[in-house]
């Protein structure tokens, strides 16, 4: 549906927006996820790499591969670091361009809410994850209030002005996460929370990077400089800003991951 569709074209804006919380997350994901080196990778929606440069640099991999539907994305992805031994291509989560069985690990950072279909994507990286391989994801907690717009999201509902959700914020539960993984036949399915804080140098810093948003850009647009100027005092006035100016925000995500069975005898 229209309505619904979030698109992340700009690859620099997102890193300023969602890259730095990707990879706070991101982190704390790596270090529960505990990975052996030398793996090969696909990272299911990439979009501009900042995961995939995490996975670069943390797990020693002889193959990474971004995949993600987004051009602008997949272009800035390129521009990085990461791209010294990761490749990006243009693809659908729910249509891999890969054999079957051609990975160790499969992961969606920040995606599966975004996947029309999430039991689609899922079967796809289990498909193209070898015997014994693990199946791994971690999104935003949106209905719980996990998000990192969530004071925002709450500001603009109050006016009646809800932003576009992504298309199965559902699939962001951990009961939701669960059951997808089992029904996909994956087996040692876990899951935990993830709780990271970001620091803003002041309020114009975290205002900044919150109109980088893709959903709420339309609404802005819409409030025009006076109600652009409410909400931005009720924004202010809900923030814990320090003596310093400074403002530390938390964020919560869910995630999951489970090994494919080996092979039948």
């Amino acid at each position: 549906m229209a309505e619904t569709q979030i698109r992340f074209d700009d690859g620099a804006g997102y890193e300023r927006f969602m890259g730095v919380w990707s990879r706070l997350a991101g982190d704390v994901f790596i270090d529960w996820l505990k990975p052996p080196q030398g793996l090969r990778w696909i990272d299911v929606g990439c979009g501009n790499g900042a995961f995939t440069e995490l996975l670069v640099d943390r797990c020693a991999p002889v193959e990474v591969q971004g995949i993600d539907p987004s051009e602008g994305q997949i272009k800035f992805a390129r521009q990085r670091p990461a791209a010294r031994l990761a490749k990006f291509q243009i693809g659908d989560a729910m249509a891999l361009p890969f054999p079957d069985a051609g990975f160790d690990a499969a992961v969606m950072a920040l995606v599966l809410f975004f996947v029309p279909e999430p039991a689609k994507g899922v079967a796809e990286m289990v498909r193209v994850t070898k015997p014994a391989g693990t199946v791994s994801a971690y999104s935003w907690d949106v209905l719980g209030g996990g998000f990192p717009l969530n004071l925002l999201w709450e500001e603009l509902r109050a006016i009646g002005q809800p932003p576009a959700m992504p298309p199965q914020p559902e699939a962001s539960r951990i009961s939701t996460m669960i059951s997808l993984w089992r029904d996909a036949g994956l087996q040692d399915v876990e899951t935990r929370e993830i709780t990271v804080s970001r620091t803003f140098t002041n309020f114009d810093d975290f205002w900044a990077t919150t109109q980088l948003s893709p959903a709420a850009k339309p609404i802005f647009a819409a409030l025009g400089q006076q109600g652009m100027g409410v909400l931005k005092s009720k924004i202010r006035a809900r923030l814990p800003i320090s003596p310093d100016g400074s403002i530390t925000y938390s964020s919560r995500a869910n995630a999951v991951k489970g090994r494919k069975p080996n092979s039948d005898p």
